[in-house]
């Protein structure tokens, strides 16, 4: 391997077990995201269509193509419904369309929304507000869906919507925390749109990709009362000091721009079903890492706090379990947050195996695959951008082989470069679902060489 001397016969070794251990790696996290994949679990979830009226199937999210492929075969093959009761809508960012047979399917804006999430969102609530008493509205709902509705409410205009977003996603915030501000300026989001489907019934069934599940989080809630309120919002732009523009601001000054709570008729006849959560994917981890001959220790999937902060505990854990001579695997989900002060590219995942490669400064025998199940980790929104990265033993050195400096990377937000220049990005391309994120560290005790 690049960056270490020894004798060929060794490094040979070395290299070969160190290969197989990232494959090991990938496969883990694979399990994790076809355990996530709607193939898995949807059909069993999609309610009968109603006796009489149609069926609206209104679909948002990275999980919104997959979802409604599915949906449809179910709906005109299996149950036989009259293509003329089923229309709908849906919406998935760029890059994660699916080819569906009946409900139009389009692309729009993630995470920073664009004209496509303007015209999702209008049409959804058009045809939630044509719904009748007879008619089942059935929303397919997963994350993403937050910037591929939007709907600005007052005077607040696109081009204001994509600057709050930026300054929220710039600012190191919880995605909850960002939702709430959110749901302030929006005529969709914090249960508006079941606002608009009432009093047709309405079924939402929903991926989760938010830390412990929280339906009013996810996608921002558009079907389900919101019970955060217009003062928690103030507090947030005040915590992270969010220069807004003046019609946001106006917005959040303004006590009528409150969603509705908890108790609101709206919701009466209205149910909420999460069908696959971050919960699931770790278990799959779980299960392929014990597979391989790992003892599995799982640290839940709902982590929360700064990307570079949680690798550092990770390593020390990792370092406290090889002392031990315990083959082990780290296995933990959740959505970790970056709080930008540099120029430079990259995510949480890839911050966070950044920072874990610093922190492990090389030891051997201890290798880590992180990414987002959605296959996409930051970024500039493209479905090419990068899911994560892989970190091992020759990390460091390779890097200093090649004139990078990690620690200077880190401090610049650039993990996307630092791991761009050594081929050790995870790219999977698009997976059509999205339970956040899986991170897997191995640990071998035993040398790989001898």
């Amino acid at each position: 391997m690049i960056g270490i001397r020894g004798k060929a016969g060794d490094l040979q070794q070395l290299g070969n077990a160190i290969e197989q251990r990232r494959k090991v790696a990938r496969a883990i996290f694979d399990d994790a995201v076809a355990r996530a994949h709607p193939s898995s679990w949807l059909a069993g979830h999609l309610p009968a269509p109603p006796p009489s009226g149609r069926l609206i199937l209104l679909a948002a999210g990275k999980a919104a193509g997959s979802m409604t492929a599915l949906a449809e075969a179910h709906y005109l093959d299996t149950v036989g419904l009259a293509p003329t009761r089923l229309l709908g809508h849906a919406v998935a960012r760029h890059g994660y369309e699916t080819t569906t047979r009946h409900i139009p399917m389009v692309a729009a804006g993630h995470p920073v929304p664009d004209e496509g999430s303007i015209a999702s969102a209008t049409r959804a609530l058009e045809l939630a507000r044509a719904a009748t008493a007879d008619d089942l509205v059935l929303v397919l709902l997963s994350g993403g869906g937050s910037a591929n509705w939007v709907a600005p409410a007052g005077t607040l205009a696109l081009a204001e919507k994509q600057t709050v977003n930026k300054a929220l996603l710039r600012s190191g915030a919880p995605i909850g925390e960002m939702n709430i501000v959110r749901k302030r300026l929006s005529r969709i989001k914090g249960g508006r749109l079941a606002l608009a489907a009432a009093p047709a019934r309405l079924l939402t069934i929903a991926v989760s990709d938010v830390p412990h599940d929280d339906p009013a989080a996810i996608a921002s809630g558009p079907t389900v009362p919101d019970p955060s309120t217009m003062a928690d919002a103030r507090a947030i732009v005040a915590r992270y000091g969010l220069k807004l523009p003046p019609a946001a601001e106006a917005l959040l000054a303004d006590d009528a721009s409150e969603t509705p709570k908890p108790g609101h008729p709206a919701f009466t006849n209205s149910e909420y079903r999460i069908v696959a959560r971050p919960a699931d994917a770790i278990a799959a981890a779980v299960a392929a890492a014990r597979a391989a001959g790992y003892e599995p220790i799982d640290l839940g999937p709902d982590l929360e706090g700064e990307a570079r902060e949680v690798a550092q505990a990770q390593a020390r854990q990792a370092l406290a379990l090889k002392s031990e001579g315990r083959r082990a695997a780290l296995i933990s989900g959740g959505e970790l947050t970056v709080t930008i002060a540099g120029k430079g590219r990259g995510g949480p995942n890839q911050e966070f195996a950044l920072a874990l490669a610093i922190a492990l400064a090389g030891e051997p025998g201890i290798i880590a695959l992180v990414g987002d199940t959605d296959g996409t980790d930051g970024g500039g929104g493209e479905a090419s951008d990068p899911a994560g990265a892989i970190i091992d033993e020759t990390t460091l050195p390779r890097a200093r082989a090649l004139g990078l400096d990690p620690a200077q990377s880190l401090r610049d937000n650039d993990s996307t470069g630092f791991f761009e220049g050594l081929g050790d990005l995870l790219r999977t391309g698009p997976t059509l679902t999205n339970v956040n994120d899986c991170r897997v560290i191995l640990i071998d005790p035993t040398p790989a060489a001898p």
